[in-house]
């Protein structure tokens, strides 16, 4: 395992201490009992690891032995949950390495015109605003929603469809997955967070589970879709500037 690279990637995700600290000893945890993971990752992007890392609700509700080869006390389902996590994550700090994730505007009409160095500059740039967004959110969750309470550790929920920006628990205690866009969202960012929400049901053997999309706009097509998922809402979030004489 690279780490110093990887404590390095994770403090640029502006990850709280104790979170990295979490994560680092996890993946440390599997990498004693099933070997190097970025020989794993050289071999199949990890899948090997994560798979024998799966414990379903199914597994739980039939009292199944914990399946790994690491030892530990406690509930299978949710010891395995944190350390699949932690093997997902190592997984995209090493796939980010050389793959750019998508850009802010999430569009896919992108003129091929457009200068691979603009491009990679855009991807720079929404990243660092939706980092910058998410932690802006995590400090003040309560303006997004009353009663909400983030119960992911501080750092995105792994899901077989990807990572999770935020996940919390409403004053009900239904899961909520909040998915953050800078820019406008599209009809495929629906369908994202939707994916996150259908893997969480599954995952948890729930009845319910709500979606919030954060953007700073919508388009016609998202609103659209969006109307016709009643447990799905669309915040718009307004970043607002004040000045003051500077002293010299």
């Amino acid at each position: 395992m690279q780490q110093e690279r990887y404590k390095a990637w994770l403090e640029l995700q502006r990850y709280q201490s104790n979170t990295i600290a979490a994560q680092m000893h996890r993946v440390g945890r599997v990498e004693e009992h099933y070997g190097n993971l970025d020989e794993h990752f050289e071999k199949d992007l990890l899948e090997s690891v994560i798979d024998d890392l799966r414990y379903s609700t199914a597994d739980r509700q039939a009292n199944k032995p914990n399946p790994s080869k690491i030892p530990f006390n406690g509930d299978p389902y949710s010891n395995l949950a944190s350390y699949r996590d932690a093997v997902n994550r190592y997984k995209k700090f090493r796939t980010d390495e050389t793959i750019q994730v998508e850009t802010a505007n999430d569009n896919d009409d992108t003129p091929s015109t457009v200068p691979p160095s603009a491009a990679y500059a855009s991807t720079k740039q929404s990243i660092s605003l939706e980092r910058d967004l998410q932690a802006t959110l995590r400090e003040s969750i309560w303006q997004l929603e009353s009663g909400l309470e983030i119960i992911d550790e501080g750092a995105e929920r792994s899901v077989d469809s990807g990572f999770i920006d935020i996940t919390a628990r409403d004053r009900d205690g239904v899961t909520v997955v909040i998915e953050l866009k800078t820019g406008t969202a599209s009809q495929r960012a629906i369908a994202q967070i939707l994916s996150y929400m259908g893997d969480i049901l599954n995952e948890e053997g729930g009845n319910t589970v709500r979606g919030i999309l954060v953007a700073s706009d919508f388009d016609s097509k998202a609103c659209s879709a969006a109307r016709m998922v009643p447990n799905l809402q669309l915040k718009r979030y307004k970043v607002e500037f004040s000045f003051t004489d500077g002293e010299c």
